[in-house]
């Protein structure tokens, strides 16, 4: 409870520094890597060496994405079985998602050795730069599955609680690089090949670091046993880190769309394939340095941000989004104006800039490209607080509207510009993204304003005998709550429905209204990513916690919440489902909130599939599969009837 409760109360600005911080300097380092090879290879070998990087950029981000995949996933679905004390199965958590992250790299290795010059010339590579994106990516590939098994690694130590230690890792590896490029390239004269062997030479290094990281793992221990795939610890971790992949892979995309035509206008321009794609490796790595430090000022808040919406202290959050912004527009404001008055500065960087051709066109697609990177930084920022205060349906496709609009435009607006408008594509598609984006901010500001902090009752848990515990799922319409309160009536022992929202809301300082809200009706495409926001996280553990103080007091029926699950170590629990005919719940429901026919139709198939959606995120299990009660009761017998069949079946088997 203090441990998270202090996030309700720190200065706001305090907590933004100590989480965000950390987080843009693991961002930065993080793309050190190729941004460094970069520099190097292009003072070293030129603006073909950039090219030829470019070229092999997607196919380790590709790699990235998958790593991410995996540890993102694990790292998230670590820190819900923490939180709900559940912590037998995190090794083999752990283990399964670094052998998947090791075996994903290795079939990259297999595909990209097996297809060879054909996918390099697939993603961008020109006759001029495929000899170096070749020699370059042979190297780079060869450490695959160390390097996304180390990624994988520093998503997982950051959620067992030492993100310092991670982030050591990466700095260590990226000094390595950082000495090890200009050794390679110009003392030892390796060209190309030398920034390649530097950088895996950092990313094994980085790997070994944070493998001995597992002997000294704070939440668990892993074993021989503990790397054996299992699917039913997989499909969590999965779905926990499918948004990480499916970012990366937008990257992807629009990297290789971009590759694709750049090749094609430029070869029509007088500037010639291989100039237009160096000089956007060379943007691309600029942009990406920016929107790191924005990203992380956003992702850093996450916990802040989820912690104070679902407790419902919707002043900090204003406060929260108000600081965020400031410190985005200050870091995209000083950039913007750095990119448009000295943009040659940023060229020279990367080298080539005697070839004054190259030097000319780089410069006019950098302040073209980056001009509005300021509005691309708040844009991102505004998607991943959505994102924070459980947004799912607002959030998802804002996080990719920019990277939806700019492959649009970069297909059509070269068409009447030639290679240039390419770049001119990201200022276009920024104007119409943040548009969209204000809109919607607009609406979710005034309900911030509007919101005030519900007082939660305080709710006792309430005095019972030793005995057994009854937990009731129910189909919507069914009449599951009221049976659950006669049966408890009957047995003299306490009903716990709302009661236990309460105590949850006690529990974790987050509100109960937020918590309520949890398992209703989201809209069933964003179903997954609304679950799996930090606050609902949150939520769920406040609730699980609550649900095993409450058996902990004695005998009672607790209605609802997957509360089957959360006991199911407990040797005193009934398991029962009310289910009832359609026919039957429709009618209940039309009794009970006036509702139409068709209105009643869609309330039980929405209720249903939301229940169904809950009980599979928080357990991995079926929701009604009857092998998992030792009661399925058809309501449509009487409430007092199945509530009797439960009072009989418990004194028959002397479970009072």
């Amino acid at each position: 409870m203090e441990s998270s409760n202090y996030l309700g109360t720190e200065k706001v600005g305090t907590l933004l520094r100590k989480f965000a911080v950390p987080c843009i300097f693991s961002l930065i380092i993080s793309c050190l890597y190729n941004i460094v090879d970069q520099i190097f290879v292009g003072n070293g070998v030129g603006y073909l060496g950039n090219a030829a990087t470019g070229v092999i950029f997607p196919i380790t981000v590709v790699g990235w994405g998958l790593s991410l995949f995996f540890g993102d996933g694990a790292a998230a679905a670590l820190s819900v079985s923490l939180g709900r004390g559940e912590t037998e199965d995190i090794h083999r958590s752990v283990g399964s998602a670094v052998l998947c992250s090791f075996l994903s790299g290795a079939a990259v290795i297999l595909i990209a050795y097996l297809w060879g010059d054909g996918l390099l010339r697939l993603i961008g590579a020109t006759d001029a730069n495929i000899q170096m994106a070749y020699d370059y990516g042979v190297i780079i590939f060869a450490m695959m599955p160390l390097a996304m098994t180390q990624n994988t690694l520093a998503s997982i130590i950051r959620a067992d609680g030492s993100p310092q230690y991670a982030m050591t890792a990466m700095l260590v590896g990226a000094v390595i690089n950082i000495i090890g490029d200009p050794v390679a390239i110009f003392v030892l004269d390796m060209g190309i090949k030398g920034a390649a062997w530097a950088t895996i030479l950092g990313q094994f290094v980085s790997f070994v670091i944070c493998a001995a990281y597992l002997r000294r793992a704070k939440t668990f221990r892993v074993k021989a046993g503990s790397f054996r795939p299992s699917l039913s610890l997989l499909k969590p971790v999965m779905a926990l880190g499918a948004s990480s992949l499916l970012t990366q892979l937008s990257i992807v995309i629009i990297t290789v769309v971009n590759n694709i035509l750049l090749v094609k206008y430029g070869a029509q321009s007088i500037y010639g394939a291989d100039i237009p794609l160096a000089a956007f490796v060379v943007i691309m790595k600029l942009f990406q340095i920016v929107l790191n430090i924005a990203i992380g000022i956003a992702a850093g808040a996450q916990p802040v941000v989820g912690y104070n919406y679902g407790a419902k202290n919707y002043d900090r959050v204003r406060e929260l989004l108000k600081r965020m912004m400031k410190w985005t527009v200050i870091v995209g404001l000083i950039c913007a104006i750095l990119f448009e008055a000295v943009p040659g500065i940023f060229i020279r960087m990367f080298g080539s800039a005697d070839d004054p051709v190259y030097f000319d066109f780089a410069v006019l697609c950098l302040r073209v490209y980056l001009s509005l990177i300021l509005v691309t930084c708040v844009q991102k920022v505004c998607a991943i607080f959505l994102q924070s205060i459980g947004k799912a349906k607002a959030a998802a496709p804002l996080s990719i509207l920019r990277d939806a609009l700019l492959i649009v435009f970069s297909l059509l607006i070269p068409v009447l510009l030639g290679v240039s408008g390419i770049f001119w594509a990201a200022p276009i598609a920024d104007i119409l993204t943040i548009m969209i984006t204000a809109a919607v901010m607009v609406r979710v500001w005034k309900e911030l304003s509007h919101g005030t902090k519900a007082q939660t009752p305080i709710t006792a848990i309430q005095p019972s005998r030793q005995g057994s515990i009854i937990t009731i799922a129910r189909e919507h319409g069914s009449a599951g709550k009221r049976i659950g309160q006669l049966t408890a009536q009957r047995l003299q022992i306490p009903c716990y429905y709302k009661e236990l929202v309460a105590v949850a809301a006690q529990e974790s300082g987050l509100a109960q209204e937020f918590i309520s809200g949890i398992n209703s009706d989201e809209n069933a495409v964003m179903r997954e990513l609304y679950l799996t926001a930090d606050p609902v996280k949150r939520a769920v553990s406040a609730q699980d916690k609550a649900i095993r103080k409450i058996a902990d007091a004695g005998s009672c029926v607790l209605i609802g919440r997957s509360a089957d699950y959360v006991l199911r170590n407990y040797k005193n629990v009934v398991r029962i489902f009310i289910y009832a005919p359609k026919s039957y719940r429709k009618e209940k429901i039309m009794e009970m909130y006036g509702d139409s026919p068709e209105a009643a139709q869609k309330s039980i198939a929405r209720s249903d599939a939301a229940r169904s959606a809950y009980c599979k995120n928080v357990s991995g299990q079926e929701w009604g599969d009857p092998h998992r009660y030792e009661l399925c009761i058809d309501a449509s017998m009487g409430e007092y009837a199945a509530a009797n069949l439960i009072c009989d079946y418990m004194s028959r088997t002397n479970k009072l």
